[in-house]
């Protein structure tokens, strides 16, 4: 999946400081009741405060017992708890004799009969008919709880990807431009019809075309009310009037939804209510696997359950924790055996990069191991697994945005000048604030071969120019130097030099001690989330 970015806007008063036809309707359906599920039988316990029961002593064996020895003492019986929790189905039919996932595929049933998706038309002749298939998937809350079963029928069988979406029944509210047909779902046949087939009338899951039918459908309508996309992400949209704004991002189908007040916020999700079936979830909690907390001193972003996760993928959740996320010592290169299970490698590094959303700190590491993906050996496991031994230490770790006063963009920017010892390319690394608030980080090979370290450097800071300028189409050197000259001269941006000991970049380009790496990491504001004071109990 493609991983979130996050970008810088230029202030319009301070310059940038870088640094270094009518077919029949289908009513809803009520399948046959699930079958009995058998139940464990848990016995009574037995009182623990009665006196002992007369003991029989006519076996004939020669073993000293305690019945023997007429030794009794109560019986304590442990109360055990057992999970509710039902197990995903392996088929529609496991479903629907478990009455959770029953009642689940019930509700997305009616759901898709009460929008109109389909109507039941008699089969036609000679056209491709779409299977369907139902998908089942435990959501959870943030801390871990079973939130609610969730079902989706998904048209199938075209190789067209399945989509996994939080938002219920969304993609149904696009329009279809094309005549598609799909045999009813497994377990709801229509007893008067079983040889028909369903017309879509409006967007599924598992249809190539449902997400750009859903986009499309939202951005009309939000547009109509007053909304703006936003010229650098589309998926953002911006609403202005007068003093009223409003920020509104799209993924998928799920939506983070923030304004300049409760009566601006309000109104706009009474609109949304107004046009789509939606969810209010409230304040901002977990999104997409990132966690978010609300505190006096900000907004603390963290994704450490999904870092447990990976740590039990790797079954390293018991590691012994290390200082920093690299050795300094070494670097990788193409040598050493070929890693056992390279599929391994690569679902741990690939999930490492999302990771980095909110872990800056581990970028540099990251994009190291990610560049042996095609072939990985030995030691780049290695290296991977230091990565997660860091991870194990600070998974408490997360990302602190400040309430900021200031509209200044700075930005450090570093090069290691031919750092990769096969390819001799260098590796540039930036991160960019807002005021105090980190916004954008990088750590990334540079795609060409650098003669010498100024022209590495270079290419460094017009990569950094480039993001605070929204500007990423550089590609040669030459481009590069007028690029930044020409934001230099316009006095948008100041190129300063800046101490190594300062030089927060330093922590994407390369393995730093220990020491110089933790007070890197606390000015990246990577660290642990605020301890809640006595007013938030």
């Amino acid at each position: 999946m493609p991983y979130p970015t996050s970008h810088a806007t230029n202030s319009p008063h301070q310059p940038n400081t870088i640094r270094g036809s009518t077919p029949s309707t289908t009513q809803p359906l009520q399948p046959p009741s699930p079958g009995p599920i058998a139940s464990p039988t848990i016995p009574t316990p037995a009182p623990t405060n009665t006196a002992p029961q007369n003991i029989s002593t006519t076996n004939r064996h020669s073993m000293v017992t305690r019945a023997k020895a007429r030794i009794s003492k109560r019986l304590t019986r442990m109360n055990c708890h057992i999970t509710t929790t039902s197990p995903l189905p392996r088929s529609h039919l496991h479903a629907l004799r478990d009455p959770h996932w029953h009642k689940a595929m019930v509700d997305e049933y009616n759901a898709l009969i009460s929008n109109g998706t389909w109507a039941l038309v008699p089969r036609p002749s000679n056209v491709n008919i779409v299977r369907s298939m139902w998908l089942f998937r435990h959501k959870f809350n943030a801390d871990g709880s079973l939130s609610r079963y969730k079902v989706r029928l998904v048209a199938n069988g075209r190789n067209w990807p399945i989509h996994q979406l939080d938002v219920k029944n969304a993609f149904l509210h696009g329009q279809l431009s094309e005549t598609v047909y799909m045999h009813q779902p497994s377990g709801f046949v229509d007893s008067h019809h079983p040889d028909y087939v369903c017309l879509l009338q409006r967007s599924l899951y598992g249809l190539k075309q449902a997400p750009r039918a859903w986009f499309q459908r939202f951005a009309s309508f939000i547009t109509r009310v007053g909304f703006q996309h936003s010229k650098t992400d589309a998926s953002l949209f911006v609403y202005r009037q007068g003093s009223d704004i409003a920020y509104l991002l799209l993924y998928v189908d799920d939506i983070v939804l923030t304004a300049s007040s409760a009566t601006l916020l309000q109104r706009i999700i009474t609109l949304l209510h107004s046009e789509f079936t939606m969810t209010d979830l409230g304040s901002l909690n977990y999104f997409l696997g990132i966690c978010a907390q609300r505190s006096p001193s900000g907004l603390f972003l963290s994704q450490s359950k999904f870092a447990e996760e990976i740590l039990e993928r790797a079954h390293m959740e018991h590691c012994n924790p290390c200082k920093t996320p690299v050795d300094t010592e070494s670097k990788l290169g193409s040598d050493g055996d070929p890693v056992s299970d390279p599929t391994l490698y690569r679902s741990l590094a690939g999930a490492l990069q999302y990771l980095t959303f909110t872990r800056p700190d581990i970028s540099y590491a990251v994009q190291h191991v990610c560049l042996y993906m095609h072939d990985p050996r030995e030691p780049h496991f290695t290296a991977l697994k230091q990565i997660l031994c860091y991870v194990r230490g600070t998974l408490d770790h997360g990302l602190q945005l400040h309430v900021s006063s200031t509209a200044q963009l700075t930005a450090y920017t570093d090069a290691d000048w031919a750092g990769c010892p096969v390819t001799r390319r260098s590796t540039s690394g930036y991160c960019v604030f807002l005021g105090d608030n980190i916004l954008s980080w990088s750590a990334k090979r540079q795609v060409t071969l650098s003669r010498s370290s100024a022209e590495a450097e270079y290419r460094g800071v017009a990569n950094v120019v480039a993001e605070t300028a929204w500007h990423q189409r550089t590609k040669h050197i030459e481009i590069d130097i007028h690029f930044v000259r020409d934001y230099v001269a316009s006095s948008h941006v100041r190129v300063l030099h800046v101490p190594s000991q300062f030089q927060y970049a330093d922590i994407f380009t390369k393995g730093l001690p220990s020491a110089l790496f933790l007070e890197f990491r606390s000015s990246l504001n990577v660290r642990r989330p605020p301890v809640p004071t006595a007013e938030e109990y």
